[in-house]
């Protein structure tokens, strides 16, 4: 398992993009992402909790490896985002994680000020607080082997309009991308690993009925966020993620290879949300 990271909650969060640590990106050429930037969100509110299944393909068998969920609070001018991931039990033999994001994100901007995640996978283990100074364009760092031990600081200048990555995951809902066309590019960056990674969201049109395992079907968007090619990436390798055709925009599904087998994410339930769920239909 060493070099696939298989994180429940990475893998979620690569709902958007995926990152595996310290993997140099391949070359980007990053547009400015000006008018993708939203003065008010319109996709999620307060109490919005949705939670998905991983499932990792490997020698042909479809293995059930976790499930990852996602909250969202209003704190005054910020929304606080939260996800955190574990592995089943049963699948612990293969690989342990449980993760934690934590992001704090000016409702205004739509950008964070400050995140936070503690990771544990397998043997690896990391406790991390990021404080973005939009503004002064740069970033700090606090870096631990885990919550409560001595931490290191570093600085890191940035770009403009900079995310972590679980606050590009609700910034990328606040677009409609149902009224771009398709094969339309979204550009943004994210602040990960002491990196800068310069992404971008390719849009590939609409795709109705799309059926979930146990969930029914949907009316969906149909999207190929960019990867980084790395240990975890082949240079062939694509990602498609399907989100609901409707104000939440919530996703619905992730499949993609890995260097080993492939995993797939499913909507398992959800609440909360801002809007009626029209995307589904049967």
């Amino acid at each position: 398992m060493k070099g696939i990271k298989l994180s429940v909650l990475s893998l979620c969060l690569a709902v958007f993009p995926f990152f595996s640590p310290n993997l140099p990106p391949s070359p980007v050429t990053a547009q400015p992402a000006t008018d993708s930037i939203r003065a008010a969100n319109g996709a999620f509110q307060h109490g919005e909790k949705i939670t998905y299944k991983i499932f990792y393909n490997w020698n042909f068998v479809w293995l059930a490896a976790g499930e990852v969920t996602f909250k969202v609070f209003d704190e005054d001018k910020h929304y606080h985002y939260q996800a955190y991931g574990a592995t089943y039990d049963s699948y612990e033999w293969f690989f342990k994680a449980e993760d934690r994001y934590d992001s704090w994100v000016d409702k205004t901007t739509m950008l964070p000020t400050r995140s936070e995640r503690s990771i544990h996978e397998g043997k690896y283990q990391i406790f991390e607080r990021i404080s973005f100074d939009q503004a002064a364009q740069s970033t700090t760092v606090w870096r631990a082997p885990k919550r409560g031990e001595p931490e290191t600081k570093t600085e890191h200048p940035v770009k403009d309009k900079v995310h972590d990555i679980l606050s590009s995951l609700y910034f990328l809902r606040t677009i409609d991308f149902a009224a771009k066309n398709k094969g339309a590019e979204e550009p943004f960056r994210i602040f990960m690993d002491q990196e800068e990674f310069p992404l971008k969201m390719r849009y590939m049109g609409k795709e109705g009925r799309k059926k979930v395992r146990g969930m029914g079907r949907y009316n969906t968007l149909k999207f190929e966020p960019q990867v980084i090619v790395g240990n975890v990436f082949k240079d062939e390798a694509k990602m498609t993620v399907w989100v609901s055709d409707d104000e939440n925009r919530i996703p619905i599904m992730l499949e993609t290879p890995v260097s080993v087998g492939s995993v797939k994410m499913i909507l398992k339930e959800y609440e909360g949300l801002k809007y009626p769920f029209k995307a589904k239909v049967d």
